[in-house]
């Protein structure tokens, strides 16, 4: 399977059963799954999103209240998951990539797969809810991939 590093954006051939292993960017050397959401712009987010594995994106602001009240949450479930990449899109940075989707609220919180949004939903989610969420939109990612 092809894992896009988070840090370089180099894609890495890793084979299934090896993910559980702390699979390394063969680049860059750092962890290709790291346990906590990587920042995307313009340059890497394509990239970053064409992969096999879910990639949960927030779209959010640094002057936005919900979105510093949700991100504590978002990044304690990907603590939890190596089966999704979490990422974080600042709004304000990357205004094009907050056109191209449409985002006219923040937090929205959007999973892609293969480079498609599979779900999208706006708003800040308490912890549990954020989970259900994610749950269901991974399984249909799964589903469509």
């Amino acid at each position: 399977m092809l894992i896009t590093c988070p840090h370089c954006s180099t894609r890495n051939r890793v084979a299934a059963e090896r993910l559980a292993e702390a699979p390394v960017c063969g680049r860059c050397g750092k962890e290709l799954f790291v346990g906590a959401p990587v920042a995307l712009d313009t340059g890497n987010f394509d990239e970053v999103i064409r992969g096999a594995r879910p990639v949960a994106v927030d779209f959010w602001a640094s002057w936005c209240g919900p979105c510093r009240a949700f991100a504590p949450v978002f990044a304690a479930e990907a603590a939890k998951r190596a089966d999704v990449v979490f990422a974080k899109v600042d709004t304000d940075a990357n205004p094009e990539l907050s056109a191209r989707y449409g985002i006219r609220s923040i937090p929205t919180l959007a999973v892609f797969q293969h480079g498609e949004i599979m779900q999208r939903i706006s708003g800040a989610l308490p912890a549990g809810e954020f989970a259900r969420w994610l749950d269901q939109a991974t399984a249909s990612a799964r589903t469509a991939g």
